[in-house]
């Protein structure tokens, strides 16, 4: 029978810079888990994209919105704006960007094995 973990995300395993940007993650056994921090002014095109060598977001993002706001457009040209206490589905293919003045901060059950990685 395996044992239950935690882990703090203010002390993660690993901490991937990008621009205008943070992204923190912990390993567990059943996966791993990422926070995600974006500044006014990140975009997905502008600020992971040179860094993965995608046309857009291949990561399927499931979480949770803690702070901030961000829109979120699909390859198809569907479009969502994701608020505080909103949880996210996002399939893979995909741009956002943060909307406002302040940092969107979210936390990621899904992305964080390849999210922000070089191909």
């Amino acid at each position: 029978m395996a044992a239950p973990e935690r882990k703090s995300l203010d002390t993660p395993d690993e901490t991937r810079p990008i621009q205008k940007g943070t992204v923190e993650v912990v390993a567990l056994g059943g996966g791993k888990v990422m926070r995600t921090t974006f500044e006014p002014g990140w975009r997905w095109s502008e600020c992971v994209k040179p860094i993965v060598g995608t046309d857009s977001c291949q990561t399927h993002h499931f979480g949770y919105c803690i702070s901030g706001r961000m829109h979120v457009v699909m390859d198809t040209g569907e479009e969502i704006d994701v608020a505080p206490g909103d949880a996210v589905n996002i399939p893979p293919g995909h741009d956002a960007w943060v909307v406002g003045e302040q940092s969107y901060v979210g936390v990621d059950v899904t992305g964080g094995e390849t999210y922000a990685q070089a191909s």
